[in-house]
């Protein structure tokens, strides 16, 4: 293991010589956690969950929560001990050493880039829904989704049946890049008033669909069982979760808030799970009412078998019910307005589809500022050339990196489906978090005796929990998915030994902790 680490005890200086305010009890933590959750994934995600577990991905969403909770006890410790810019590549580059965190902040581009990816195509399909309703207008299939990809032997192949290039989320990527380059950010009020607009959206859904429950939609409850049948690949109960993870992403903006609370070591666990409870019971009845209205079953291809979501066999398949007159909910890009207007509710399907348009690319913002300060702070190390972290004189922002981060924001929501984007974006996560995991239960072998403003309960058992869960969700993703981290990972190696192992502060015996950097608390996760 790479022992080059930034000395914890600099750092931890850094973060004594101006301490945040403990103002935070648990009541403000659990709605914090709530605003930071509760939006895309539960958007954009639902139908292809559905075509994955069928109504069973009830369960997905308990199991991903169960996941989420444990690695959040274990990030909340990290998060009070060093309250520093950077998040886990921070916390890594501490605890287990220089490669490893050039690994985890070179992931962090999966979790935060594909991730923005992934809401720029949520976003397109909710336009192109309102779009339609409102003015009966539509692209071009080819101009409104991106191409299915396969493997051909071990080649990635595009099928530009399904579509060319996503123009409306490049559009929303472009637009988000160009409002960070000239330094435009959103007020905690224009936020706050976006996650209002996304509770009640989601609220009036439930309210309107749950009480008109057809039971005989959640029958049966379990289609493609929990590991999805022989042959398939990331299916089930199971392959869902490991999806639907994405939708509690956020969840450690309450961890990150621990040295702004009061008495965290009652109050942080408190914020922690409440929020996760009460995010996994608002997503249950989001699915139940989903579910209800309209049924969920799988689409399936030749010999019965599921398809894959996003998949050229699926897409052809639902192309084909769209023109019998019998689109499912997993077909649907919009899956919460079409489930309002499938059950006759056509002005709630347009306020939902409105929504979304509303405050997804406030998500996306989020999303790729959370991406350029981890870059920012890889450069200011000496991991990444110190040009990337350059300032624009006018603008005041480190224009060169937002515009390469949009770049490639817009190409991958141009060319893959929100699917794949999603798997994709959530193998990155569940590598950083393991490695959070891994760092706590070394820190607490190595320096015991360290002071913890919090400290996870029982570690030796939570901190294994998380690690298994984080391992247990990545084996769950489609294969195709799964090989994109070892592959984005070795090429992260190659770069790494070619620049930042001799280019590196540390390398380089200079050991540089920042006095800024006590201003800005480790950057949460955005809210999706």
């Amino acid at each position: 293991m790479d022992m080059r680490v930034k000395p914890l005890d600099a750092i931890l200086a850094t973060a004594r010589r101006k301490s945040l305010h403990r103002s935070l009890g648990p009541i403000q933590l659990t709605l914090l956690g709530l605003g930071a959750i509760i939006g895309t994934g539960i958007f954009v995600l639902t139908a292809a969950a559905a075509q994955k577990a069928g109504p069973g991905m009830m369960w997905s969403f308990v199991i991903a929560g169960s996941v989420c909770a444990v690695a959040a006890l274990c990030y909340a410790e990290l998060a009070a001990m060093l309250p520093v810019s950077g998040s886990a590549y921070t916390y890594t580059y501490a605890v287990l050493g220089e490669l490893l965190a050039w690994m985890v902040g070179w992931a962090l581009i999966l979790e935060y880039a594909v991730s923005a990816s992934a809401v720029s195509v949520g976003w397109s399909g909710y336009f192109m829904g309102l779009l339609k309703s409102w003015t009966g207008l539509e692209l071009p299939h080819a101009l409104a989704a991106g191409p299915a990809w396969t493997l051909d032997g071990w080649m990635p192949h595009a099928d530009f049946a399904a579509g060319v290039v996503n123009v409306p989320a490049i559009v929303v990527a472009l637009g988000v890049t160009w409002l960070l380059v000239i330094g435009t950010t959103e007020s905690a009020r224009v936020n706050a008033a976006l996650v209002a607009v996304k509770v009640a959206a989601l609220t009036m859904f439930i309210v309107v669909t749950v009480p008109g429950i057809h039971g005989e939609h959640f029958a049966p409850f379990t289609p493609n069982g929990w590991f999805g049948p022989a042959g398939t690949t990331g299916m089930g109960v199971f392959g869902a979760a490991s999806s639907i993870f994405f939708a509690y992403v956020g969840f450690d903006a309450v961890s990150t808030a621990a040295e702004e609370t009061r008495n965290p070591q009652r109050n942080v666990p408190i914020g922690l799970i409440g929020t996760l409870a009460m995010c996994t019971v608002f997503y249950l009845l989001v699915a139940a009412g989903a579910i209800g209205a309209t049924g969920a079953q799988p689409v399936t291809g030749a010999g019965g078998l599921p398809l894959q979501p996003g998949s050229a066999e699926f897409i052809a398949q639902c192309a084909a019910l769209a023109r019998s007159g019998s689109t499912p909910l997993v077909c649907s890009n919009e899956a919460l307005a079409y489930a309002l207007r499938a059950i006759n509710h056509s002005v709630l399907g347009d306020i939902m589809g409105f929504a979304a348009n509303l405050a997804l690319p406030s998500v996306i913002l989020m999303m790729m500022f959370g991406q350029t300060r981890i870059f920012f702070v890889m450069a200011r190390d000496g991991l990444l050339p110190d040009g990337l972290a350059a300032v624009h004189p006018r603008w005041k922002t480190p224009h060169r990196m937002t515009i390469i981060t949009g770049l490639f924001v817009a190409a991958g929501a141009a060319m893959l489906p929100v699917g794949q984007l999603v798997d994709i974006s959530n193998a990155g996560t569940l590598f950083a978090f393991l490695l959070v995991a891994v760092s706590v239960m070394v820190l607490r072998l190595r320096d015991p005796h360290r002071a913890r403003p919090f400290r996870t309960p029982a570690v030796f058992v939570v901190g294994p929990l998380a690690v298994f869960g984080c391992v247990f969700l990545y084996f769950s993703l489609p294969w195709l998915n799964r090989l994109v981290l070892p592959i984005w990972g070795a090429a992260g190696l190659v770069i790494y030994f070619a620049y930042g192992f001799r280019r590196s502060h540390i390398a380089r015996g200079s050991v540089e902790v920042h006095e800024l950097d006590r201003d800005a608390p480790p950057q949460p996760l955005p809210p999706v």
